[in-house]
C-alpha cells in the first residue's frame, strides 16, 4: 500500500470511529452581548455547558477590575421548570476583590423572592487578566435538573458613585437562553 492510500485509510478509519463514538461532550450554547454599558463589568459573551454532572456558565467582560469601588457583580437565574415560571435559582456574585457568592433559591427575578441558600457544590472564579468569570454548580445543587435556560444580569458603580447606565443584561431585560439539553 503506497503512502497516500494508507494515509487515506487510517483517515477513514479514524472518522468512522469518531462517528461511531458519538460526541463527547456537554450541550453548549454561547453567545455574544454587544458592548453596551460604560462600565468594566460589561457583558460582552457567555459560554453555557450543561455537562452530566455540573453546569459551566462562563461570562466574558469588559475590562473587569479587583477594586471594590466598581461594585460590579452578576446575577445567573438559572431555569430548570419548564412548567414553572421563572427561575428557581440565582447564582448571587460580586466580581471585585474581596467580595462573595452565593447559590439561592428564587420564585423570580426580585431579591424579594430569593429564599434560601443552596445546600450542594459550587463555585466561582474571576479572572481578570482574562477578563472571565466561570461558575461551576453541580447536578445535585439544581435539583438533578437535565434542561436548563439562563438569564444574565450584571452591573457596578459609576465613578460618581451612582449605578446609572451600569446594569447589562444577557439581551434583554429578564429574557432567558433557548432550553440547552444534559449533554
Amino acid at each position: 500500500m503506497n503512502k497516500i492510500a494508507r494515509i487515506a485509510s487510517v483517515a477513514a478509519t479514524a472518522a468512522l470511529t469518531l462517528g461511531l463514538a458519538g460526541p463527547a461532550h456537554a450541550e453548549r450554547y454561547g453567545i455574544d452581548d454587544p458592548s453596551d454599558t460604560p462600565h468594566g463589568s460589561d457583558l460582552l459573551a457567555v459560554d453555557i455547558q450543561n455537562r452530566d454532572h455540573k453546569l459551566i456558565v462562563v461570562t466574558t467582560h469588559d475590562n473587569l477590575r479587583r477594586a471594590p469601588s466598581t461594585g460590579s457583580g452578576g446575577l445567573v437565574y438559572i431555569d430548570t421548570d419548564p412548567e414553572n415560571r421563572g427561575p428557581e435559582f440565582v447564582f448571587v456574585a460580586g466580581f471585585y476583590r474581596g467580595t462573595d457568592y452565593q447559590l439561592i433559591e428564587t420564585q423570580g427575578f426580585s431579591p424579594e423572592q430569593w429564599g434560601e441558600p443552596v445546600d450542594g457544590n459550587y463555585s466561582m472564579d474571576v479572572d481578570y487578566a482574562r477578563d472571565k468569570v466561570r461558575f461551576e454548580i453541580s447536578r445535585p445543587a439544581i435539583s438533578g435538573a437535565d434542561d436548563v435556560r439562563i438569564a444574565i444580569k450584571v452591573s457596578g458603580t459609576r465613578t460618581d458613585g451612582t449605578s446609572r447606565g451600569t446594569v447589562d443584561w444577557l439581551g434583554s431585560r429578564r429574557a432567558f437562553t433557548p432550553w440547552i439539553a444534559r449533554g
